[in-house]
């Protein structure tokens, strides 16, 4: 298994090319986390303080609405996860992230992140380029769910490069981040199926 410090800089990499110099800046900070299944990494109404990469495991992201969850996001291996918004306002998260199983992470302050942003060119480019990144999820997820039917993102996602959300994230979880109810993704998995 490769080393966490290491996967986190191959991460980063993908993002924007490392000096040692530029690493070191940040590698005193890094802890190892472990988050047992069912336990909260960032909860709505307290402050986001930390990022982390998902060493081992999967998390979902979701927001609660008059008691109903409504998840939005699962991260799995390699995926850098954490309630930015509440990181970079300061203000309380308006989302929750759990831990769908055992996950191990490799977390950092945000605070930390955001000295860097302001200190050196290499780490402010990593943060525009994890900005555009965010973005474009963003975009193509509210895109979705406002111009396709429920049918049409079940298809979507079994097309798309997120195959692990099919593979290991629980039914009733899949339909509340589709939109729809169990039942409902029961019927277009069976017409699906049919076809």
């Amino acid at each position: 298994m490769i080393a966490p410090e290491i996967a986190l800089r191959a991460q980063i990499e993908k993002l924007v090319k490392l000096s040692d110099t530029d690493w070191e800046l940040l590698l005193p900070h890094l802890e190892l986390k472990t988050i047992k299944k069912n336990t909260l990494f960032a909860e709505e109404g307290k402050m986001g303080k930390e990022v982390g990469m998902i060493i081992e495991g999967c998390m979902r992201h979701y927001y609660t609405k008059d008691g109903e969850e409504r998840s939005t996001y699962f991260y799995f291996e390699n995926a850098l996860v954490g309630a930015y918004l509440s990181c970079i306002t300061g203000m309380p998260s308006q989302i929750s992230i759990d831990a769908l199983a055992d996950t191990q992470l490799i977390v950092f302050p945000y605070k930390q992140l955001a000295e860097l942003f302001d200190t050196n060119k290499t780490w402010e480019r990593f943060g525009r380029k994890l900005a555009e990144w965010a973005l474009i999820g963003v975009e193509e997820r509210m895109v979705g769910l406002l111009t396709l039917s429920p049918e049409e993102r079940y298809h979507q996602l079994l097309a798309s490069n997120k195959q692990k959300i099919i593979e290991r994230i629980p039914q009733h979880y899949i339909a509340n981040y589709l939109g729809i109810t169990p039942v409902s993704l029961s019927r277009i998995r069976n017409r699906v199926t049919k076809k």
